[in-house]
């Protein structure tokens, strides 16, 4: 039989493991998406953003996995303070490319452009 912490430790990896496959499968279809259609002006900034996204969505399923397997298998002091730098880190990482993705900081308003 399978104990407590051995099915949380598991389940950490999956998420961890969807997170990265998630960031390489967007980069791939970002990419293939990109060659094909590259004759396009916006081609460039298109694919920018995508990969973006698919960077974003695998933080924060990575992050999610190092919760889970940081809190429920060992919470100590140690491993709670390494998993907040990694999460400062991460979360320092997702504002930027939030940033380069929309071209405007989270709290400016959006322009008629982006509504549409």
């Amino acid at each position: 039989m399978v104990s407590f912490e051995e099915a949380i430790e598991t389940v950490g990896k999956v998420v961890e493991t969807v997170g990265i496959a998630a960031i390489v499968v967007g980069i791939a279809l970002a990419l293939a998406r990109f060659a094909v259609t590259h004759r396009d002006d916006d081609g460039y900034t298109r694919c920018r953003r995508s990969i973006g996204r698919s960077i974003l969505l695998g933080l924060e399923l990575l992050v999610a996995g190092d919760i889970i397997r940081t809190v429920a298998v060992s919470p100590n002091f140690r491993s709670v303070g390494v998993l907040a730098l990694i999460v400062l880190i991460r979360t320092f990482l997702s504002f930027t490319l939030e940033v380069e993705i929309n071209g405007r900081w989270p709290w400016q308003r959006r322009t008629s452009d982006e509504q549409a």
